[in-house]
């Protein structure tokens, strides 16, 4: 009973998915390279931020512990 309406809708769903995907507006290369510049730029500085703070809060800890 329900099979019909399930068979049905399957065409129109992937209707829809292409109809959606023709409507996607794919980067240049120039502008992949600008964005994947800056992921590569942003991760470094989180990274060096992150292993700063973790000297920090080492030092911190090794401080604290051996008074």
């Amino acid at each position: 009973m329900g099979d019909s309406a399930e068979k049905q809708a399957r065409p129109s769903f992937f209707k829809g998915v292409k109809a959606e995907f023709k409507k996607i507006v794919w980067p240049d290369g120039r502008e992949t390279v600008k964005q994947s510049v800056a992921v590569v730029a942003i991760s470094v500085a989180v990274g060096v931020l992150i292993a700063v703070l973790d000297y920090v809060i080492q030092f911190g800890v090794s401080f604290l512990t051996s008074l």
